[in-house]
């Protein structure tokens, strides 16, 4: 049963998440209005973000424009088949979709 609001896209584009003066390079899996799925690198998989925290999300869409979205971590777990990588759910605070063309 879906559970979801927002239709998922596929993304695949590259990011960069920052938190608490660190970065961490990741892909995009898939990306809502409200929310993205994204898998860390497995050389950045030991990571500590607890669900709860604030940070910042960077990554350039199709459009080529830089995004930088706040996001929540809602969850996180270790990425199959190897469970060497991580696997993000963020919820975007305050999107900026009225901002760009991204989802217009």
């Amino acid at each position: 049963m879906e559970k979801r609001i927002f239709k998922r896209i596929v993304a695949g584009y590259k990011a960069e998440i920052i938190y608490e003066g660190k970065s961490y390079d990741g892909v995009i899996d898939d990306l809502s209005e409200s929310g993205v799925g994204i898998i860390i690198s497995p050389s950045e998989a030991e990571i500590a973000i607890p669900p709860g925290a604030e940070l910042e999300l960077k990554f350039q869409p199709v459009s080529g424009e830089t995004l930088n979205l706040q996001c929540k971590v809602k969850w996180l777990r270790k990425a199959p088949p190897h469970n060497l990588a991580v696997k993000m759910g963020l919820e975007i605070i305050n999107p900026p979709w009225d901002k760009c063309d991204y989802f217009l």
